[in-house]
């Protein structure tokens, strides 16, 4: 998550065979050339660029293709078109089509010159804006403070294994513990902290009133090294401010809040929203915010009808699967083994065992609604009663498991032992390797996992989360301390994160 890419501090005398090129309108040549072969912003110069950009040796579009800088000469760098032509003319200067680079022959190397890359900045910047994308991509040059502050501290940090960057407390500000284990949790997803650490907000709101600006100097916080507890103030202000439901120092849902939270960081990721192409993005939202990107998956709802058996068919936008364990509703399935229930302490207790997968089956299996919930069916034109089936169309990137607690029948928290972390999966009544059951593109790790203690009306919220491959850690408010994986599947889970295997720490 840290750049290895360095500004040079004392720069070197650039390419000498430059200056043979910069006489007369050079600046205006170069970004003639510039607006009409490389960046081409409007639609005239693209289709003149497709049909003029061309070997003028073999007549190919691709290989490489490059442009002569001192007359109109197009050729294939991959094949030596535009070799040839440099050697026979002594044209020693050639630009990249494709990306713009400046390739000196006599150097034998693409080249670095302030003024050339000035202007191809500037006529970059108004292609973007002509193909209405605007500035989204910009890039990095250190400040003057920050060469100074580089040439007094040469050193890099590296991260290793038992590297403990990124671990950093929370102050509790007052019944704040449902916000501090979220906050956890989102700072540890992968794709969530290289977004942050890598500058790819552009806000669009207001100073000071956009959360995932908040979110952003949250991470460059964590991730700065310093081992003192952080006291999130701004970011608690923020949410009330945005999601006034929370506002208060009374004790609130945890879930609740992540639900909150993902909404108010999809709403303020305005700048974040355009794709490369300009089209749609892929999720069911529609949206290619880090948000969407990251947690948004589809629900398929499957309604058939009982009569004609026709289906109606929707998709929905989920972040979060809400799950029932046994107990919460009725009926539910036979635990295995056992299946009879008991009372300790105050608190429902049920023998056996369920896993994820039980859950996930029962959330997914055909539920008949009934003759006081009949719908209109499209086939029949009359309401008719039928069945509604729940399936995943789109899996997200990270998926969060909600673990309802609270019984329909009795007011008491539940308490069931409940199986989310296994390398085996129960399928039809029997355990199998995973790698038999999944696709390689469906699996999914735990990263982190949120839990409640207490009762419903009062208690207090940690975390476990994952630091690297095998490396847990309990995060509880201004407290990190070293867990195990017995202590983390031996916890009270009541959300549950997982990312895909193909983010899995080296």
């Amino acid at each position: 998550c840290i750049s290895r890419v360095e500004p040079r501090l004392n720069f070197p005398a650039g390419c000498s065979h430059v200056n043979g090129y910069k006489v007369d309108n050079w600046k205006q040549n170069l970004r003639v050339i510039y607006q009409c072969f490389v960046w081409s912003g409007t639609a005239e110069t693209r289709r003149r660029k497709a049909k003029s950009c061309i070997c003028h040796m073999c007549g190919a579009h691709l290989n490489r293709l490059h442009s002569c800088l001192y007359c109109v000469f197009f050729g294939c760098f991959t094949k030596k078109h535009i070799h040839e032509h440099a050697k026979n003319k002594r044209h020693n200067l050639a630009i990249d089509l494709l990306y713009g680079g400046i390739y000196c022959f006599v150097c034998q190397d693409y080249i670095y010159d302030k003024d050339m890359e000035q202007i191809a900045k500037e006529e970059q910047r108004k292609a973007w804006k002509l193909q209405g994308i605007g500035e989204k991509y910009t890039t990095w040059e250190p400040t003057k403070r920050e060469l100074e502050l580089l040439r007094h501290n040469p050193k890099r940090r590296k991260i290793t294994t038992n590297c403990t960057i990124g671990l950093r407390g929370l102050i509790n500000l007052g019944n704040t513990c449902f916000m501090n284990c979220i906050v956890q949790a989102l700072t540890h997803t992968p794709l969530l902290r290289d977004f942050f650490l890598s500058d790819r907000h552009k806000c669009e709101m207001q100073s000071n009133s956009c959360l995932v600006c908040e979110m952003s100097q949250l991470f460059q916080e964590f991730y700065s090294g310093h081992r003192s507890p952080h006291i999130p103030f701004r970011l608690l202000h923020l949410v009330w401010t945005h999601a006034r439901h929370l506002a208060g120092y009374e004790q609130q849902d945890a879930h609740e809040f992540l639900i909150a939270a993902l909404d108010v960081l999809h709403r303020h990721c305005k700048g974040d929203t355009i794709n490369d192409n300009g089209k749609k993005a892929n999720n069911p939202n529609h949206c290619n915010c880090i948000i969407d990107q990251i947690f948004t998956g589809g629900l398929q709802s499957d309604v058939t009808c009982q009569v004609c058996h026709g289906v109606s068919t929707t998709i929905d936008p989920f972040w979060d699967i809400s799950l029932d364990l046994p107990g919460s509703s009725t009926p539910f399935w036979p635990l295995s083994p056992g299946g009879d229930g008991s009372t300790v302490n105050g608190e429902s207790h049920l023998s056996g065992s369920t896993t994820l997968t039980d859950c996930l089956r029962r959330f997914t299996r055909p539920e008949h609604l009934g003759s006081s919930a009949k719908i209109k069916c499209g086939g029949c034109h009359s309401y008719q009663e039928s069945t509604k089936q729940l399936t995943m169309k789109k899996l997200p990137i990270v998926a969060c498991f909600h673990l309802k607690v609270r019984s329909l029948c009795l007011p008491q928290k539940l308490t069931v032992f409940f199986v989310f972390y296994s390398k085996e999966s129960r399928m039809n009544g029997q355990y199998q390797q995973s790698v038999d059951v999944l696709n390689n593109d469906n699996k999914y790790s735990l990263f982190a996992v949120v839990n409640h203690q207490g009762t419903l009306e009062s208690g207090h919220y940690t975390s476990f989360i994952r630091q690297h491959k095998d490396q847990w850690f309990k995060c509880d408010d201004a407290i990190i301390t070293k867990a195990s994986i017995k202590d983390v599947l031996d916890s009270e889970g009541y959300l549950l994160f997982y990312h895909k295997q193909f983010l899995e720490y080296e």
